[in-house]
Parts: C-alpha cells; structure tokens; sequence
C-alpha cells in the first residue's frame, strides 16, 4: 500500500510534466548520465534498445524537447555529437519529485 501512495505522489505532477513511463525512463537515463559528468549523446539514447527501436526514441527525445525538459549541446569544434542536457525545468521536476516523496514518507511514519 505503501507503494501506491508514493506512486499517486509521482503522478501528481505539475501541469505540463505529464509523462508516460516510457518517456519518464528516458528522461531518467539522460538525467542520470548527465549528473554522473557523462552526458548521453542523441546516438547513445536512441541506442537505448530496452527502451524502444531507434525511430521511437528518437520521437520520445523530440517529445522532450518540445515539453522543454531537454536540450541539446555541441561541444566546440564537433559539431557532430549532440550532447542530451536536462533543462532547468527538469531540475526543478525532479526536485519536486523528490520532496513530494519524502512528504509522503514522512506522513506515513507519522
């Protein structure tokens, strides 16, 4: 039961942050990457085979951006390489996220 209070937490996001949960994955993988100071690349995320086919993820990316939760960034002097970068937005997402669980956590102990 306990899961399912934490799960109706996650699902109350702010407008505009809905997600799918495959969208959500991807998200968490770039994010993830991205804050172990190894950003993911356009071509390792829609590499990202467990999550979906190549065309499929590469929609979800597009998806993403257009919700403002990712861009993107070249490094000098490559341009080839796109570097995926969670937006200010998705910080604060994932900071509301956080606390909303911890809410949760600590009225379930009380």
């Amino acid at each position: 039961m306990r899961f399912l209070q934490l799960a109706k937490v996650i699902q109350a996001l702010p407008s505009g942050m809905e997600m799918d949960a495959n969208e959500s994955a991807l998200l968490q993988a770039v994010v993830l990457r991205w804050y172990e100071n190894k950003p993911m690349t356009v071509r390792e995320a829609i590499g990202l085979a467990d999550l979906g086919s190549p065309a499929t993820l590469h929609k979800r990316i597009t998806h993403l951006r257009g919700k403002d939760m990712l861009s993107t960034l070249n490094l000098e002097g490559d341009r080839r390489a796109k570097f995926l970068i969670p937006t200010e937005r998705t910080l604060d997402y994932f900071s509301h996220l956080g606390q909303s669980m911890q809410q949760a956590h600590q009225s379930q102990a009380a």
